[in-house]
């Protein structure tokens, strides 16, 4: 898809010619000035009157009348140049490939070196726009019969810098990597729960770790029952589809140690139990097991790029539904931990199948935990749909997720959790926990019960129900699923110290 040059930018007939323009108000300089020159001047007064922009996310197109090689010019404007940061540039970006999709060109060449300033080089220039390219065009296939017509795809880009060819392949790969796997978490997350199950979702991690040389285990229900898994098996308990704990390991390392463990919620469907939603808040259920398609897709990216890490992968995956078996308020259970849980409300049932895979992911050697989930709808109250809440146990930890996240552009915001929260989640007169001991607080509560279980293990806790999907499309996608939490999982482990 994308190839690089150094020489043949003003000659070569492309469709189309891609610009970065910053809002210096001074004369064209660069790249700009040459193909204004080419133009007899006419860039120069088309800017001053408005008809191309240098304004932040702004899409200016040229036509040249047959004047050069190159049909179409595109200026993306990139505002301030001391004000240009990665992820400014990473949506610029994807408003540009989104307009390209619109205008239905198969090839168009970027000057890649008019998108860099003093902080961002050719490098993180070309990472931008590869994995821009991904994230803006990504649409979900669906179920619709389909037609003969094939679709017009953007399918060569030709990067023009003078930056080392090699270093800017890598960078384009590594930001492909990014776009691909967040996007295999977006398809994950949209399809729905009856073409998406337990068995379905392990199927799909086995595969994974086909591909990528992965060490894999597939518990079944005989396996848990084995292991006292009762947190995750009361979950489970109405539905006729089997709970699958599926684990994945990768070494990057020559011993078995400094073990990061992700984990991530996969509830296929959740009616709440007998604890049931409303009508509307069970519509989109199926997205409960974003926490999951997040792990998955950072594990593709770990596939792909090696790094010199270890990590343990855990998914408990079930869906939450009624029947004549399903468990009830009242009911008391009994984790894998030993740990006693007295049930106040079956529709916070993600806790509990993470509470038995946290302590699944200690007993494969994980010295650090971070769990991923969409857990409650208090964190939207608090934090709304576009920060992601956060509690941890470790404040080393905490740093190195909060760094990452800032890199990924997957904001994330701390949640406290202090003694008194731990005192709600033990407030039970008949057993160890509490699993749901009030509205106030929700989230923090949801978090406070999960400490419980990382116990002294380093360990941080993500709840994405407000930004695992979004109801509007933006610059780097559609509605639907966001991918969240897949690029910043996937850099915590590149990065990690």
């Amino acid at each position: 898809m994308f190839t690089v040059k150094q020489d043949g930018l003003f000659d070569a007939p492309h469709e189309a010619v891609v610009i970065g323009l910053f809002d210096k108000n001074q004369p064209l300089s660069g790249i700009a000035a040459k193909w204004n020159e080419q133009l007899n001047g006419q860039l120069t007064i088309l800017l001053k009157e408005g008809d191309i922009s240098a304004k932040k996310k702004r899409i200016s197109k040229v036509h040249t009348l047959g004047q050069t090689a190159v049909k179409r010019l595109y200026f993306v404007g990139l505002g301030k140049e001391e004000k240009l940061t990665f992820e400014v540039l990473r949506e610029a970006f994807g408003k540009l490939f989104k307009t390209l999709k619109e205008a239905k060109l198969t090839e168009v060449a970027v000057a890649l070196d008019t998108f860099t300033n003093e902080r961002i080089d050719a490098n993180e220039a070309a990472h931008a726009l590869s994995e821009a390219l991904l994230l803006a065009t990504y649409q979900f296939a669906g179920y619709k019969q389909k037609t003969n017509e094939p679709e017009k795809k953007l399918e060569n880009i030709a990067i023009y810098t003078e930056a080392d060819q090699s270093e800017i392949e890598a960078s384009a790969f590594v930001g492909r990597v990014y776009g691909k796997a967040t996007n295999s978490a977006r398809t994950l997350v949209n399809t729905p729960s009856n073409l998406l199950t337990a068995t379905d979702l392990a199927n799909y991690a086995v595969k994974l770790a086909q591909k990528y040389d992965f060490e894999y285990e597939i518990l079944e229900k005989d396996d848990m029952e084995k292991l006292g898994m009762g947190a995750f098996l009361a979950v489970n308990k109405g539905s006729t589809e089997p709970p699958k704990m599926i684990v994945l390991k990768y070494q990057g390392k020559e011993t078995w140690e400094n073990v990061i463990g992700l984990i991530g919620k996969g509830v296929t469907f959740d009616t709440g139990g007998y604890s049931i939603k409303p009508r509307e808040s069970m519509v989109d259920m199926k997205t409960d097991m974003a926490g999951a398609a997040a792990v998955l897709g950072a594990m593709e990216i770990i596939g792909e790029l090696r790094p010199e890490q270890n990590v343990v992968a855990v998914i408990p995956a079930t869906d939450n539904v009624i029947s004549g078996d399903a468990f009830k308020p009242d009911d008391v259970i009994t984790s894998m931990s030993g740990k006693t849980i007295e049930v106040k409300n079956t529709d916070a049932e993600g806790r509990l199948i993470l509470a038995d895979a946290i302590t699944y992911a200690k007993h494969h050697g994980a010295n650090y935990l971070i769990d991923v989930a969409t857990l409650t709808g208090g964190v939207i109250v608090a934090l709304g749909v576009h920060t992601t809440g956060a509690m941890t146990n470790d404040e080393a930890l905490f740093e190195q997720l909060l760094e990452a996240s800032i890199e990924t552009g997957e904001f994330i915001w701390r949640l406290p959790i202090t003694e008194k929260d731990k005192e709600r989640v033990r407030s039970s007169k008949i057993a160890d926990l509490n699993n749901s001991p009030g509205r106030e607080g929700h989230a923090i509560m949801g978090g406070a019960f999960l400490a419980e279980f990382a116990e002294d293990t380093p360990w941080i806790h993500l709840d994405i129900a407000g930004t695992s999907v979004t109801s509007k499309e933006h610059d780097l996608g559609p509605a639907g699923a966001t991918g969240v939490m897949v690029r910043t999982l996937a850099t915590l482990v590149e990065r990690f110290e």
